[in-house]
């Protein structure tokens, strides 16, 4: 079987935005936590995942995952490597599937993306080496990277993420039908908004979009 892009889950962060009893990621949402559904997704697209966690969310994230699916970083704040940011997160994650043909970067914090998104970025892999998705000209997630920017992807660090390696690379923005790929949940207000079945984002509601 051929081997497909690998859908890497960044679930590493503190949270700092949520108020909340206890990790956003842990929130429940429906039957299954914030993390739970965005992995879910994830899985549901067909492609492999690598969820990218900390020993406190570790065992959250391997009722979803096998355990050798799950890339346990030292917490931020313990003076660890993991203090650099999402882009040590990423290049773990990488770093974890060296040999995939592309690697997918999705907040674990992005319950709504679909999984028809997600298949539909890493198709695009072999054509370009950047692909994000984007929901009516604004840039969201995944956002997909082809096996030749494997050195790149696993020298990053620091809170910028894959910015600099997205600028440096066409890349080519997908447009999909599909709100979720801004969604994410940063505080307890966002949390609300998707129990109560709002999937568009709020800066787009106020402009009178549905």
């Amino acid at each position: 079987m051929k081997s497909q892009p690998v859908v890497i889950v960044l679930a590493a962060g503190r949270g700092s935005r949520f108020r909340g009893a206890g990790h956003k990621l842990e929130q429940g949402l429906g039957e299954q936590s914030v993390l739970g559904q965005t992995i879910s997704h994830a899985i549901e697209s067909g492609l492999p995942v690598v969820v990218v966690t900390t020993a406190p969310l570790a065992s959250e994230a391997a009722r979803w995952v096998a355990r050798r699916d799950v890339v346990v970083l030292p917490e931020v704040g313990s003076g660890s490597p993991a203090a650099l940011g999402m882009g040590y997160s990423i290049a773990a994650g990488v770093t974890a599937r060296p040999h995939a043909p592309g690697w997918l970067v999705l907040p674990g914090d992005m319950p709504m993306v679909s999984p028809a998104t997600l298949s539909t970025v890493a198709g695009l892999l072999g054509q370009h080496p950047v692909v994000f998705a984007q929901y009516r000209g604004r840039r969201g997630h995944p956002v997909g990277f082809a096996a030749e920017l494997f050195s790149d992807l696993v020298q990053l660090s620091g809170d910028e993420g894959a910015r600099r390696v997205v600028a440096r690379y066409p890349s080519y923005g997908l447009e999909v039908d599909d709100p979720g790929v801004l969604v994410d949940v940063d505080t307890e207000a966002d949390l609300d908004a998707l129990r109560s079945g709002h999937t568009v984002p709020g800066a787009l509601r106020s402009a009178g979009l549905p």
